[in-house]
């Protein structure tokens, strides 16, 4: 039973917490306390829930729902045996209470005895009054044994029952995706906006269903059609305005990314996407200011600090490009898209000690792209790190075995380290995978590439292949 917000239930809760203030001892009857405990456990209140059940059980020790709430509240706390000990009595004076094959499918699934869970809840489905509430459950079993049609199945009957219930929506829109169903998902939807014409949340995701198809006009109607049903609809004017993005209308993406700042507070995101539009629109300063906004609402969202990097970057500021970067960095320092920019600035303004440095923390974050990989090799290169350049290749080749690119470069590095016996493996191995890719020799070791031996096997090679 869900707490009500008429003026009794509102009297009661706030004489419950006078008399806890008070340590006044005053009486409710069940149904109160368990209103009382129902809104204290959706508000995420569990010691004064717990209060509410010992309190309410002391003055009704016999009441079924008491005892069925302190049960919920053990399996919260991963008390399951003592769960399990009161469901077991219970069950031997109510043998026909949907709620407690509820609570025991709730222990089961806590135990990953998901398939058993779901035996508990088809017994609840014969007896419940409210369907609803037991297919979403049997949805989410469905889920965590990672079998989408079935969660799917139970989702649709959930929504059948309850066609405001939107969580049971998202739900059946996650497993369409997840089994990459996406015009049986746009069918579903057509199907339900057929029931429900003025369901916002159905017209919403039906044009994300036409935006990830790249379906751009389709997808606006939508969005409209969301606006149109509720005009305070702050989701569906976001995703208008990445429509409206994509058709390159950006003075109207501009205006409905606004529309949520009147809505609701400013965010982060309705900053940096009207920053981009501004970019596009060549309007530098709109464009900087509402990237400085987007960093200054959300310090921690790094697409903002990368927006005002790259914006500097692209102007060629690097010098100014760099100081945004440090900013980030110095905020979160695990971020591997910050080092790779903070290496590519770094190696744009010939400070090629920072630009290792960024490379090498970039690769130490997981970061493995071959690029990565190469460039910084290529830097220890010109810094005279050749060992240090060997065991870079090496490693990467772990990753991209059979490659040119570090084939070519390990070649010239064991010439140089005068190892040539390496030296002549690793350019046989790089002609054979790749014979035009010889110029890499040529652009970092000229003095290697003007051997008369290594030249005479380049061009024995390309004669023997032409």
């Amino acid at each position: 039973m869900l707490l009500s917000h008429n003026e009794e239930n509102n009297f009661s809760l706030t004489r419950f917490e006078s008399m806890l203030k008070t340590n006044d001892v005053l009486f409710f009857d069940s149904d109160e306390f368990e209103n009382i405990i129902h809104f204290y456990l959706e508000n995420g209140k569990i010691a004064l829930a717990k209060k509410a059940v010992r309190l309410g059980l002391s003055q009704h020790p016999t009441s079924v729902n008491l005892r069925l709430l302190r049960v919920e509240i053990l399996v919260f706390e991963d008390k399951l045996d003592q769960a399990e000990g009161i469901l077991n009595e219970i069950y031997d004076l109510e043998t026909s209470n949907e709620e407690v094959y509820i609570q025991k499918a709730n222990i089961l699934s806590k135990k990953d005895q998901h398939q058993e869970a779901i035996q508990m809840l088809e017994v609840a489905l014969e007896i419940t009054c409210d369907e609803a509430d037991v297919y979403s459950l049997l949805g989410m079993e469905y889920l965590f044994l990672e079998d989408f049609e079935n969660a799917k199945l139970n989702f649709m009957k959930c929504l059948e029952a309850d066609e405001e219930d939107y969580s049971a929506l998202y739900n059946i829109m996650y497993c369409f995706d997840f089994l990459e169903q996406k015009q049986g998902a746009i069918d579903y939807l057509n199907t339900f906006l057929d029931r429900n014409p003025y369901s916002e949340v159905g017209w919403h995701q039906l044009g994300k269903q036409y935006f990830d198809l790249k379906n751009y006009t389709k997808a606006l109607s939508a969005f409209d059609f969301a606006i149109i049903s509720d005009d305070t609809f702050i989701g569906a004017y976001l995703e208008k305005g990445k429509v409206l993005e994509k058709l390159g209308r950006f003075n109207e993406a501009i205006e409905n990314y606004t529309i949520t700042m009147d809505l609701d507070d400013p965010t982060s995101f309705a900053y940096l996407r009207i920053g981009k539009c501004y970019e596009k629109l060549g309007l530098d300063e709109l464009a900087l200011k509402n990237y400085r906004q987007t960093v200054h609402e959300d310090p921690l969202l790094d697409k903002g600090w990368i927006a005002i990097t790259d914006f500097f970057y692209k102007k060629g500021n690097h010098k100014k490009a760099l100081y945004y970067i440090n900013k980030a960095i110095n905020i979160d320092s695990e971020n591997v898209l910050y080092w790779k920019r903070y290496a590519r600035i770094n190696n744009k303004l010939q400070q090629l000690e920072e630009a290792e440095r960024g490379y090498r923390r970039t690769l130490e974050l997981g970061n493995y792209e071959l690029e990565t990989w190469v460039k910084r090799c290529d830097i220890l290169i010109n810094l005279g790190e050749f060992e240090a350049a060997v065991q870079n290749l090496l490693q990467a080749i772990e990753f991209y075995p059979e490659t040119a690119e570090i084939e070519y470069r390990l070649a010239g590095l064991y010439f140089v380290l005068h190892e040539p016996e390496k030296g002549n493996n690793h350019l046989n191995n790089a002609l054979k995978m790749d014979s035009e890719y010889y110029i890499i020799i040529e652009e970092l070791f000229p003095s290697i590439f003007a051997r008369k031996s290594v030249k005479e096997k380049i061009k024995m090679h390309l004669k023997s292949c032409s």
